[in-house]
């Protein structure tokens, strides 16, 4: 069954680190991406542009309005995500907790609804 694990966390946070911090959050990442590869879990995974650059559309009264940036203001943004592939929920959760996100942040697991 795929699972999506969506990444949020402060997305200032990153241009705080020093650039050894820097190196070892990559590193961190490229090694848990692995460790899903080799345990044939991973589908997909990538990072998104900060929420300035977001549009949002909404419709009201059956007009399509084009917003710029996010829809809401919150502490943690949305700033990633990996799809994988395993047994149930509980094998998802599992590999949620290995992710480095959790340590800075909140990884939300949602299961895939087959269209």
């Amino acid at each position: 069954m795929q699972y999506l694990l969506t990444l949020y966390s402060d997305e200032t946070g990153w241009n705080k680190m020093t650039p050894e911090q820097q190196k070892q959050g990559y590193a961190a990442y490229m090694s848990y991406t692995e460790a899903l590869k080799s345990a044939g879990a991973y589908v997909g995974s990538n990072r998104l542009r900060p929420t300035a650059t977001a549009t949002t559309l909404r419709t009201t009264n059956g007009k399509t309005q084009v917003l710029d940036g996010p829809y809401a203001d919150s502490k943690e943004q949305l700033g990633g995500y990996f799809l994988i592939d395993v047994p149930d929920l509980d094998a998802a959760i599992s590999w949620a907790g290995r992710c480095p996100g959790v340590q800075h942040g909140i990884v939300e697991v949602r299961a895939i609804w087959g269209m």
